[in-house]
């Protein structure tokens, strides 16, 4: 018998304790991560999955597992976050991981039965063609690679439900995930902190509040209408009265606000042409006792950053790019910090990539499912193959089309893995058991009507008493 490579080892071993992580309709569940994986072309809908070699039971079967499965996320969390994780040289020289955390939509405006939907922020295509449109949203976090690439190791998922503060929420998963990565022994005392990068859709100083105690340096991209406070100046001897909290005004539509810099840095980039990054130390913006700083019993705190703004000379089918204002929660950076930053931030967009896959490759949101907790079973699902793919990447052969141009196998895409999956996964072990032979049940008796109709849900938040 052959030795099975090391990294075919990882991917049984993971297959065989994902199965045993699956409560209820294990088997079912389990053949439905490996269709996913498997199926030839783009996942369209569920009903076809069944038809696939890797799914043996009927398409009965595989609503069934959706909609009366069970499965423990913290122990499938605990599970991902064993694996090998992507890591990015640091400018001391030394590995640290980077996060990424970002919401994705699973748009639903037709359904009108299905609960727990919230208002989604879409953008159109063309300028001004944002719209809001009923759904769920889903957090997810990721491993970032170094380099250009489309792969990410996605570490968590979590459904924002209505009334959720998303901030709050963030913060717990982000909190979660870095605790799964300290046991599995990705990060030890005297490592370089974590870095999570996210856009400006966050309340990164709130959430650099809650995560203040956990060894993470939050980097989030800021509106180009903000306006932050400098550190108070000195102050001369023999003034009276109270001393002030904030220091001068740095707006950032305005110049002649910017004191002076404590850092520029000048790089040449292949992509962007010359990329120039300004750094001002020890900004913060002036809280108000509102939202959520309104139940705060103390006096408002004081967080200070390094404030960034990074500039190109050019971007793809943009002539005159505008400039990109990050804020990091961290004090006293360095200019290789500085520019390690900015250029980890620019990694974040891999996740879009990531995202497109789940969505128009592996079918994640094709499923018309009514009910939410089957929509989260069937996006850990999604994540579970996903997981796989990555897996399998050591294993597989560039199987390409004719029109496609040859890939080494260490560039292959996610889509190109998946392509040679299948032939993959006829050499791993088949943790499901082979299906009990069944028939279907009687139905609806014909001619008679279904008197217990879903009720018609509200979208958004619910009104509470």
């Amino acid at each position: 018998m052959a030795v099975q490579p090391a990294a075919a080892v990882v991917l049984d071993s993971f297959r065989q304790a994902v199965y045993d992580s699956f409560e209820r309709r294990a088997d079912v569940l389990c053949e439905l991560v490996d269709a996913v994986a498997c199926a030839p072309g783009r996942v369209t809908d569920l009903a076809r999955l069944s038809l696939t070699e890797e799914f043996s039971r009927g398409h009965g079967a595989l609503y069934d597992g959706l909609n009366a499965g069970r499965v423990d996320p913290g122990r499938l969390g605990d599970l991902v976050a064993g694996l090998a994780v992507p890591t990015m040289c640091g400018p001391e020289g030394r590995d640290r991981v980077v996060l990424a955390v970002d919401v994705s939509n699973w748009l639903r405006p037709d359904a009108a039965t299905s609960p727990d939907r919230s208002f989604c922020h879409v953008y159109g295509r063309g300028r001004s063609a944002a719209q809001i449109i009923p759904g769920w949203k889903y957090s997810f976090v990721a491993a970032l690679e170094a380099g250009a690439s489309s792969w990410t190791a996605l570490l968590d998922v979590v459904r924002l439900r209505p009334d959720d503060d998303e901030t709050t929420v963030t913060g717990d998963q982000l909190r979660v995930v870095v605790g799964r990565l300290s046991a599995a022994g990705h990060w030890q005392p005297g490592d370089p902190d974590m870095l999570v990068v996210m856009d400006s859709g966050y309340d990164v100083v709130r959430l650099a509040w809650l995560l203040k105690d956990l060894p993470v340096v939050l980097i989030a991209r800021l509106r180009s209408d903000r306006v932050l406070r400098a550190p108070v100046p000195a102050r001369r001897p023999g003034t009276m009265g109270r001393p002030p909290k904030h220091g001068p005004r740095l707006t950032m539509k305005d110049p002649d606000t910017w004191p002076a810099a404590a850092h520029v840095t000048s790089n040449a980039t292949a992509r962007y042409g010359t990329a120039t990054a300004t750094g001002w130390d020890r900004m913060h913006t002036v809280l108000n006792r509102r939202g959520a700083w309104e139940q705060h019993d103390q006096d408002l705190p004081v967080i200070e950053g390094t404030l960034i703004r990074l500039s190109v000379e050019r971007l793809p089918g943009e002539r005159d790019p505008k400039p990109v204002w990050l804020w990091a929660s961290t004090t006293a950076a360095t200019t290789d910090e500085i520019d390690h930053y900015w250029s980890t931030f620019l990694r974040r967009f891999d996740l879009e990539h990531t995202f497109r896959l789940l969505k128009q490759v592996l079918g994640w949101t094709r499923p018309m499912l009514r009910g939410p907790q089957a929509a989260d079973l069937w996006t850990w699902v999604i994540l579970l193959a996903h997981t796989q793919l990555r897996l399998a990447r050591p294993l597989a052969a560039d199987q390409r089309l004719p029109w496609q141009r040859p890939q080494p196998p260490a560039l292959l895409t996610p889509a190109r893995v998946r392509a040679d999956f299948p032939r993959i996964h006829r050499t791993m072990n088949r943790p499901a058991a082979a299906p009990k032979p069944s028939r279907p049940g009687p139905g609806r008796p014909p001619g008679r009507k279904n008197n217990r109709k879903a009720p018609i849900q509200p979208v958004g938040k619910t009104p509470t008493g």
